[in-house]
């Protein structure tokens, strides 16, 4: 098989990546480098069956040509993180609807199947806990933010769904969850590195809001099982399917975790929402998913437990540092 994967020198696009690879298949990869990085796909980046693309996916062109060379596509390209939501909301809005837009045309075009990546905020500020697939969606109000992110995840879900049941083109959907692992950066918001980073310098641990939210952690090895299980699924066309962890655990206590895991002298510091974003930041407190459906498609569910995925990212961040 030949793959395509958009957004693949990202956090979770480098490590399909690299797993495609390792199970014998030619990857191509398009990324535009705007939050992803050459260095996620060093290791591999020189193989035969490795191809990189710096470029948009949504140039046209591009994507036809590489859609036109593949059997499937993995399409994880997306503006990401909180913080980058909230400084670039324009972009964020732009690149999610009109990069899957592109992407569909494409497979559409060329007859290719393709999974979506999309997100655990299109759920908004449900409290129906734990959350299924086919829960009604409640977000926030148009003048925040922050729901544009959740908000063009589901347009991206809904047109995926409209071309399967239009064309009968086929679509998947994973709604990823919080994914942690080595190579996830903490520019954009995203906790667990923040938090690692932090720690090992003996720095205060920055919390925003009060900490009580919590959240569920799944390991990115977990998470690319997944996906590839599901794009070898026929049955998985057409439908959504949560991808995640089930192991709740709150914010504070994440930290609490992480240094003592770390042997950190670091004290905690709270950081209101408006402060750390500089500006108004609605927040969820609970975000669990239903692992029903996955579990019945294709009898997935994650392996890795949260201290064994802290315990791996701390040891490669020490191993960063030390080298660096």
């Amino acid at each position: 098989m030949k793959a395509l994967i958009t957004g693949g020198a990202g956090f979770i696009g480098s490590h399909l990546a690299e797993r495609l690879l390792g199970d014998g298949n030619k990857v191509a990869v398009v990324d535009n480098l705007s939050t992803g990085s050459l260095k996620n796909i060093e290791a591999f980046k020189n193989e035969p069956a490795f191809d990189f693309v710096e470029g948009d996916v949504r140039d046209t062109e591009l994507v036809e040509g590489l859609v036109e060379q593949c059997d499937a596509i993995f399409h994880l390209a997306a503006a990401v993180g909180v913080q980058l939501i909230a400084d670039k909301p324009v972009h964020t809005i732009e690149t999610n609807i009109g990069g899957t837009e592109t992407v569909l045309d494409a497979a559409n075009k060329f007859g290719k199947k393709i999974l979506i990546a999309s997100s655990s905020e299109v759920y908004g500020k449900s409290e129906a806990v734990p959350f299924h697939e086919d829960d009604d969606i409640v977000l926030g109000s148009t003048s925040l933010s922050r729901w544009s992110y959740a908000c063009s995840k589901a347009i991206d879900e809904f047109l995926g769904l409209a071309f399967y049941q239009q064309y009968g083109l086929d679509v998947i959907i994973g709604r990823f969850f919080n994914t942690i692992g080595p190579r996830q950066t903490g520019r954009y918001g995203m906790v667990v590195p923040r938090f690692v980073e932090r720690a090992l310098r003996n720095g205060a641990v920055q919390i925003y809001g009060t900490g009580e939210q919590t959240r569920c952690f799944c390991y990115v090895a977990d998470v690319v099982e997944a996906v590839i299980r599901l794009m070898k699924c026929e049955q998985a066309a057409g439908k959504v399917y949560n991808i995640g962890s089930t192991e709740e655990i709150s914010i504070e206590s994440l930290a609490d975790k992480i240094i003592e895991m770390t042997g950190s002298k670091s004290k905690k510091e709270f950081v209101p929402y408006e402060v750390a974003y500089g500006r108004p930041i609605e927040d969820m407190m609970r975000r669990v998913p239903s692992l029903e459906r996955i579990k019945e498609a294709i009898g997935w569910q994650p392996r890795t437990r949260l201290s064994e995925a802290l315990q791996v990212i701390i040891e490669k961040k020490t191993l960063g540092e030390t080298q660096g």
